[in-house]
């Protein structure tokens, strides 16, 4: 570890007339400039005797479990079903007492746990593909702590991906922090901070350090917030771990941030969310509201002509879509093809569905509505009318095609800008806000590309069902029941299940 400690000691002198009686020089004084010290000589001694004597912590580790249902098939084709516990210790602290209960403040990635698993959310030792049935939270000694019987049970109040914050409660009383909540907004390079935690589930520890940077947007995945970046050394466990500074008018220690991340591939790095941007959370339980896309607008009449214009001048109509490739067609009566391709392609041209999205005939209508759907494999592709589709399947087709439109109008915005991106700081900075939105949009698509693979794999034609070129349905698609059949293809291909792969993080949530 490499460290530094950057301390001041200022010396008054006086002249004064008289030497008999020379006025006394003050005290050496911390170097305290700005709201927060840079030394921990600022500490006042009321406020160090007050944490060395307290006998209860503030501070909690939070035990974080869930169940996944798997399911498989035996030897005879019987489903099975397998169940699989899993758990993630984490640090909380608790903020107030209200209604008969204490609300603690912690980190999301600590309290919640997929839904689903897949390559864009895994989990350690579960499988892609199952299905959370259960979870739990507690308070507990450590992670070695196994009796239940005094385990302090938990609850969310209020959760926020984009803070990657949440708020739990407790119906047992629990001490509480007795410092108050300061301003993120004022910490400088240099500060110093404390930070109080369980490093990786094993005991309560303090660890102090220094603000090596004071700000550090964070828009990695789903989260949205600003951070500023210590020294500390920090470890897994620690996260949800309040970040504290001394404040230089009072010598008491302050609320500045929570602790949530850190890069991967850096030393120390540790990044934390400014309190700030939490009062309105920790106070009225309330989550910040959605942010909106970076290039995204709604889907509507004018969204639906500049994707046509699109379609139509450009030689290459195409689009990411999660782990896939994506395009759409333009046809001269005003409706839009959307077709979506497997991971191979280029290599293999067919695609896996192709939805028509038909013209409205108001503008008040929005984008479009849902056409005919052709699902396809190397045979070609095989029509399925809305009679033959349940309510589920085409509720999904209704989705799928929904976030094909929305990234076909990211994807386009986000090409339109390269071109120019150089010409001006605006515009690079626009060109790259847009190129961000579009990874995270892609992450966010895998599984419904999957969905999409999965679809096409049940409903392409087989070897007894007639099939119908790719290039009549995207030229000119034949009327609704009229097949044209192929001759010569090969029947009977094996199909390969999809499989998304996953990209490397640029920052470790630090809980788990």
């Amino acid at each position: 570890m490499v460290g530094w400690m950057v301390g001041l000691s200022v010396m008054a002198v006086s002249l004064t007339a008289t030497e008999a009686e020379p006025l006394p020089s003050p005290p050496p004084a911390p170097y305290c400039e700005g709201e927060y010290a840079d030394s921990y000589a600022a500490l006042s001694p009321k406020a160090r005797a007050f944490e060395q004597a307290m006998q209860k912590k503030y501070t909690y580790c939070v035990r974080s479990t869930a169940v996944y249902e798997c399911l498989s098939y035996g030897a005879e084709g019987n489903v099975r079903r397998t169940r699989t516990p899993v758990s993630a210790h984490g640090t909380a602290f608790a903020y107030k007492q209200q209604a008969g209960e204490t609300l603690l403040l912690t980190n999301e990635h600590v309290v919640e746990w997929p839904d689903v698993t897949s390559d864009a959310h895994p989990v350690d030792g579960v499988p892609s593909g199952c299905k959370r049935v259960k979870d739990g939270l507690s308070i507990v000694e450590n992670e070695a702590d196994h009796y239940d019987r005094d385990d302090v049970p938990l609850s969310k109040a209020v959760v926020d991906p984009q803070l990657d914050l949440a708020v739990i409660k407790s119906k047992a009383p629990l001490t509480v922090m007795p410092w108050k909540v300061g301003k993120s907004a004022a910490v400088r390079e240099r500060d110093v901070v404390d930070v109080r935690g369980f490093p990786l589930g094993v005991f309560n520890a303090t660890n102090m350090g220094k603000v090596i940077s004071a700000y550090d947007r964070d828009e990695y995945k789903e989260w949205y917030h600003d951070d500023f970046v210590i020294d500390a050394l920090l470890s897994q466990g620690n996260s949800g771990s309040p970040v504290l500074a001394i404040s230089c008018k009072t010598g008491e220690f302050e609320l500045v941030g929570v602790y949530h991340a850190g890069y991967s591939r850096g030393s120390a790095l540790n990044v934390v969310v400014g309190i700030d941007q939490a009062r309105d959370l920790m106070t009225n339980l309330r989550r910040t509201p959605k942010r909106p896309q970076e290039g995204t607008t709604p889907l509507d009449a004018l969204a639906r002509a500049r994707v046509a214009k699109r379609a139509e001048v450009s030689a290459t109509p195409f689009f990411p879509f999660g782990s896939r490739t994506a395009a759409v067609f333009p046809r001269a009566d005003g409706t839009l093809l959307f077709a979506l391709y497997e991971q191979d392609f280029p290599r293999r041209v067919h695609p896996l569905i192709v939805m028509e999205d038909l013209p409205v005939a108001s503008t008040d209508e929005g984008f479009g509505k849902v056409g005919r759907v052709w699902f396809g494999g190397e045979r070609g592709l095989l029509e399925r009318p809305r009679a033959e589709q349940d309510a589920e399947l085409q509720q999904q087709l209704a989705r799928l095609l929904d976030a094909m439109r929305r990234d076909a109008t990211l994807a386009f915005s986000y090409q339109d800008s390269l071109p120019g991106s150089d010409e001006s700081r605006q515009t690079f900075d626009t060109s790259a806000r847009l190129g961000k939105t579009l990874e995270r949009t892609i992450v966010a698509h895998r599984d419904l590309s999957d969905t999409a693979a999965e679809l096409a794999d049940r409903f392409a034609p087989d070897a007894t069902e007639p099939a119908t070129r790719t290039e009549s349905v995207l030229k000119n698609p034949p009327p609704p029941g009229i097949h044209l059949g192929l001759t010569g293809e090969p029947a009977g291909q094996t199909r390969q299940p999809a499989k998304s792969a996953q990209g490397k993080e640029a920052r470790t949530p630090a809980g788990r």
